[in-house]
């Protein structure tokens, strides 16, 4: 989504006026930032985005996770050497290789010299430091305790890293074998099929029944081949166009958590993602009521934030965590049960992270599971379909030369 350009008026929390810019989706969003970043807003006004070369080279060459995990664990492990976090800064700053990470942290340290936080600072890039990052942070600075924080958030990203990581694994043999089996039928009906086809008129002979409905399909493809590649075409189109909308996102996101196989896996990755970000904010300090928010505004499924902007309201009205999140199916009875144990112990963030540490293995399994089952079950279709259309063609050799000999 295109980042707008506000320019925002504020007290801070010393009630003094502020000024400055920031970035975000729209005005709630930024409204939101600058909340998070402790500010009241007095007066926030769009003004005119033009495109700049750090935004260029943001959008084509985008910051990797892995720099911005790097970033932080130095961070902590500068801290806690004694250098205060300006001077960490300017030497992480000196060292980072991508243009517009160095541009960003170098714009970060002007900030703090001019009496900024950290946290303020680095939410005035949320694409690169997600406000949920710099609301932890935040609370770090305020109870002493930033270098912990930073590990915890650079471990929160790692697990997200890894698990990404381990589904896009298991979704690229499938999409490789899936093109080289198109490209291959592509080649055969394209040139095989009508020389076959060419030999077999002028001999007359008769064909067996498989090998004259695969010609004729052959036929066919050839002769709307046009059609069916514009058709299909536009019908990617219409549906990239659909799940840009909120409905078709939230239709997406649906069929996300309920798909065979992989939707258990994509539905306990959701799980543990909320439970460890929950975890986090609230062993970092900040109350339920100021975390739920933060999550809502971070998770990437619809239905997930759906669900807890009930649980959220419900909760308001006294209801407490647990029992909110028992009315929906989506969170899965052993993390309504932990949550429960949590709030009645005292120990909400250890209970949330053993749930997430347990939905994170049982996700990593399913995935090494799904990727040892995809493999061959591709192998067999690919080779079933080609060796149809092969045995086919030979099939009908082997009856030609039979006609002949009689």
């Amino acid at each position: 989504m295109r980042e707008i350009v506000y320019n925002y008026i504020a007290y801070n929390e010393a009630k003094e006026i502020v000024k400055g810019r920031l970035e975000a989706r729209n005005e709630e969003h930024a409204s939101e930032l600058l909340s998070f970043a402790g500010y009241q807003v007095i007066n926030l006004k769009e003004i005119a985005n033009f495109p700049t070369l750090q935004k260029f080279l943001g959008r084509f060459f985008p910051i990797k996770p892995t720099e911005i995990i790097l970033f932080y664990r130095q961070m902590a492990l500068l801290i806690e050497s004694g250098l205060n976090i300006v001077t960490a800064l300017e030497l992480l700053q000196s060292q980072a290789s991508h243009r517009v990470f160095k541009k960003v942290l170098d714009e970060t340290i002007t900030d703090l010299r001019a009496g900024s936080q950290l946290s303020v600072s680095l939410s005035k890039h949320p694409e690169i430091f997600a406000p949920i990052h710099c609301q932890s942070l935040k609370v770090g600075e305020q109870t002493g305790g930033l270098e912990s924080i930073l590990r915890q958030i650079a471990d929160h990203m790692e697990k997200q890293q890894i698990t990404g990581k381990g589904i896009k694994n298991a979704m690229t043999y499938p999409i490789i074998a899936l093109v080289v089996a198109v490209v291959v039928i592509a080649v055969m009906v394209a040139f095989v099929f009508p020389a076959f086809q060419g030999l077999y008129a002028n001999l007359g002979a008769k064909l067996p029944p498989t090998t004259a409905i695969m010609l004729n399909v052959a036929g066919e493809l050839r002769a709307y081949g046009m059609y069916i590649t514009v058709f299909l075409l536009a019908l990617v189109i219409v549906a990239l166009v659909y799940l840009r909308t909120a409905t078709g996102k939230y239709k997406f996101d649906q069929i996300a958590l309920k798909f065979p196989i992989v939707g258990r896996i994509n539905h306990l990755n959701e799980l543990a993602r909320l439970a460890r970000s929950v975890s986090i904010l609230f062993k970092a300090g900040l109350p339920l009521t100021e975390i739920l928010p933060l999550v809502i505004q971070s998770a990437s499924n619809k239905v997930m934030a759906e669900a807890l902007v009930q649980v959220k309201e419900d909760m308001l009205g006294g209801e407490g965590l647990s029992r909110p999140m028992g009315k929906y199916k989506i969170f899965l009875p052993m993390m309504v049960q932990m949550v429960r144990v949590g709030e009645e112990t005292g120990n909400l963030d250890a209970t949330l992270l053993s749930v997430a540490q347990s939905y994170e293995t049982e996700a990593e399994d399913k995935t090494k599971s799904m990727i040892s089952m995809i493999q061959p079950v591709m192998t067999i279709v690919i080779a079933l379909v080609v060796g149809f259309m092969a045995l086919s063609l030979v099939s009908a050799m082997y009856s030609m030369y039979g006609q002949i000999a009689q």
